[in-house]
C-alpha cells in the first residue's frame, strides 16, 4: 500500500510542475493580449469621462460604402469622430472632401498618418489629429460622420446642436441619434447608416415640448 501511495505521489509531483508552467504561460499570454487589446479598443482612459468612452470598432466595408452614399452631392470639410485606422477618412478624401479624423488613440493616429504618407494622400485632403473631439469646436465642418456607441449619442447630439450650422450634414453609423428625425438611411441591421440635416433637426425639436435647441 505504501509503495502504491508513493508511486501516486511521484506521478503527481512530476505532473504538477508542468501544469504550473503551462498555467503561468497561459496567464502571461492572456495578460499580454489583454494589454494590446486595451491599447486599441479602450483609448484615452484618463482624458475622457467614463460615460463617454467608446471602444475601437472599425467600420465594415458596407458601412463605409453606405456613408459615402449618404454624402453624395456634398462637398467641403468633413470631420470623422473617432476615425480609428482612417478608412472612412481615406474614402471621403478620395471623393474630394477635405477630411479631418479625430482620434484619441495615439497608436491609431500614427497608423493612419503612416498609411496616408505611404499611399500618397495629400495632407490637405486627409488630416489625422490626436485630439478629444468632445473638447473641440466642430463648427468649421459642414459634414460630420460618427460611428460611436448608443450610450453617447444623446450627449453628442447636444454638442452638435450647439456648434453646427443648419446646412451641416451629420451621418451616424449603426446607432441613430435619439429623437432626431433622419433625412434618409441606407443599409440594414448592423450596417444601417442614418443621415441628418441640422436645419431639419432643429425645426423638429422646436416643436417638441421641453426640448432645448
Amino acid at each position: 500500500m505504501e509503495d502504491s501511495i508513493e508511486v501516486i505521489l511521484q506521478e503527481h509531483s512530476s505532473v504538477l510542475p508542468t501544469s504550473i508552467v503551462l498555467t503561468a504561460c497561459t496567464g502571461a499570454l492572456l495578460t499580454g493580449l489583454y494589454g494590446v487589446w486595451n491599447l486599441f479598443s479602450l483609448p484615452g482612459f484618463r482624458q475622457i469621462p467614463r460615460r463617454l468612452k467608446v471602444p475601437y470598432l472599425p467600420s465594415s466595408k458596407d458601412q463605409t460604402l453606405n456613408i459615402m452614399k449618404l454624402l453624395e452631392g456634398r462637398t467641403g470639410h468633413l470631420a470623422d469622430l473617432g476615425s480609428g485606422d482612417g478608412r472612412l477618412v481615406f474614402a471621403a478624401s478620395s471623393a474630394g472632401f477635405q477630411c479631418t479624423g479625430f482620434e484619441i488613440n495615439s497608436i491609431l493616429v500614427a497608423y493612419a498618418r503612416s498609411k496616408a504618407r505611404w499611399t500618397g494622400v495629400p495632407p490637405g485632403q486627409a488630416t489625422f489629429v490626436n485630439k478629444d473631439f468632445w473638447k473641440t469646436d466642430l463648427s468649421l465642418y459642414n459634414n460630420l460622420t460618427a460611428f460611436l456607441a448608443p450610450g453617447v449619442m444623446e450627449d453628442l447630439g447636444e454638442k452638435l446642436l450647439k456648434e453646427l450650422a443648419d446646412d451641416t450634414r451629420v451621418i451616424a453609423c449603426r446607432f441613430p441619434f435619439p429623437n432626431w428625425p433622419h433625412r434618409s438611411s441606407v443599409g440594414s441591421g448592423l450596417d444601417e447608416t442614418f443621415s441628418y440635416d441640422m436645419g431639419t433637426v432643429r425645426s423638429h425639436l422646436r416643436n417638441v415640448p421641453d426640448t432645448a435647441v
